[in-house]
């Protein structure tokens, strides 16, 4: 990565889902920077004693990444995750961010047409984010592994996911939410107590313009 480059220092990453994370901290795994796609679970830490600060360092927001044989516009989105021949792939609620904001979408759901958050939450697959979920494989996203094995016809992510997935694979769709529907999240990151200098200099490189 740039940082390792600029600096001539080692990065050990761990990438999860962030609540997750957040747990296996908390019960003492070792970490230095924390950074999640919510403020949330920094801010957990942050009040737990644990960390310092939480900046805001990102934002994304969610999109609907569909399958080449769904016919699908951000137009019908709404209609075509409703029917019930569609499966609907999302991450998992409180374990990942991700699945947080793909519920406060079914919840804005619920205001324009009435009983949608009670269709789409008990309908959505958790593919992702669970404690018994398959690791990602190395070679390319989750998204495309898991729409490539026909798990869901339409899959609630990041946007920048559902760009990711299209490009490893040719017909894959990316869907912009309609704006009554749209979801933003913001990514936040904390630096744990007694990490080292170098640690900070990642954080400050992270919210630098080559960061």
């Amino acid at each position: 990565m740039a940082f390792e480059k600029q600096e001539g220092m080692p990065v050990v990453m761990e990438f999860g889902a962030s609540g997750l994370l957040r747990e296996r901290i908390e019960k003492g795994a070792p970490a230095e920077v924390f950074a999640s796609a919510d403020m949330g679970h920094p801010a957990a830490l942050q009040k737990a004693g644990r960390s310092g600060p939480v900046v805001l360092f990102a934002r994304n927001r969610l999109c609907a990444l569909a399958s080449p044989k769904v016919d699908v516009t951000t137009a019908t989105l709404l209609d075509v995750l409703l029917d019930p021949k569609i499966r609907v792939g999302s991450s998992t609620p409180k374990n990942d961010p991700s699945g947080d904001y793909t519920w406060a979408m079914f919840e804005k759901a619920e205001k324009l047409r009435p009983g949608a958050y009670a269709a789409l939450s008990g309908k959505a697959l958790k593919l992702v984010g669970g404690t018994d979920a398959p690791p990602p494989p190395k070679d390319r996203s989750v998204y495309t592994m898991l729409m490539a094995e026909n798990k869901a016809d339409v899959f609630l992510t990041y946007c920048t996911n559902a760009i990711l997935a299209s490009r490893e694979a040719a017909g894959l769709k990316v869907i912009q939410l309609p704006e009554g529907l749209a979801v933003g999240a913001e990514y936040g990151m904390t630096v744990m107590n007694g990490a080292s200098k170098a640690s900070t200099r990642l954080s400050q490189f992270i919210l630098s313009a080559p960061g």
